[in-house]
């Protein structure tokens, strides 16, 4: 992984106070970290409110662009928008604490280190704005976004197909009239 100064801030020489950052991210800025990514044409801006206190950091990260990925239902590529917003706590420590709590939304540093690195949370947070399921956004009428075509064919291929079912039921139900004839000559 290539190492980006551009992702450093110097907190040290910054005034209390809240502070704003923006940062252009692409697929490039994937690609850099060797992730393996199911997406393409990643366009996102990733605003960072950075909030400096006396003994901690609070991190507003608002992420808003977007990417092209394949539907899940049709299986034809679209332009999804992105948009979403994480939180982070950064606390100082001393250099002699020994045993920190450990919290996913508090990070811990050192007061000796005068720069963060703020790539890792860029990168994290750019990826779970993606989301998990991508469907085609419906169209202004109301009509499904994906690919027509696809909708005919898997609706044909969901379609229960009835003459099997009825083909096993009827060999089950041959069985059940003997099964009936044996009891009435046993009686």
């Amino acid at each position: 992984m290539k190492h980006n100064r551009e992702y450093e801030i110097a907190w040290q020489g910054l005034k209390a106070g809240v502070h704003k950052f923006q940062y252009e991210v692409d697929d490039r800025f994937i690609q850099e970290r060797e992730a393996e990514q199911d997406f393409k044409d990643l366009d996102a801006q990733v605003n960072l409110s950075f909030d400096k206190q006396n003994n901690f950091f609070l991190l507003h990260f608002d992420i808003d662009g977007s990417v092209t990925v394949a539907c899940d239902r049709c299986g034809d590529d679209f332009k999804l928008r992105l948009w979403d917003e994480f939180d982070l706590l950064i606390k100082l420590m001393s250099d002699d604490t020994e045993e920190i709590e450990e919290d996913a939304d508090v990070v811990y540093i050192p007061r000796s280190e005068t720069v963060i690195d703020i790539s890792k949370w860029v990168y994290e947070f750019v990826l779970l704005s993606v989301p998990l399921q991508r469907v085609h956004p419906d169209k202004a009428d109301g009509s499904a976004g994906c690919n027509p075509e696809a909708l005919k064919l898997l609706d044909q291929l969901s379609e229960p197909d009835e003459t099997v079912k009825k083909d096993i039921w009827k060999g089950l139900e041959a069985l059940k009239d003997e099964n009936k004839k044996v009891k009435r000559k046993s009686k």
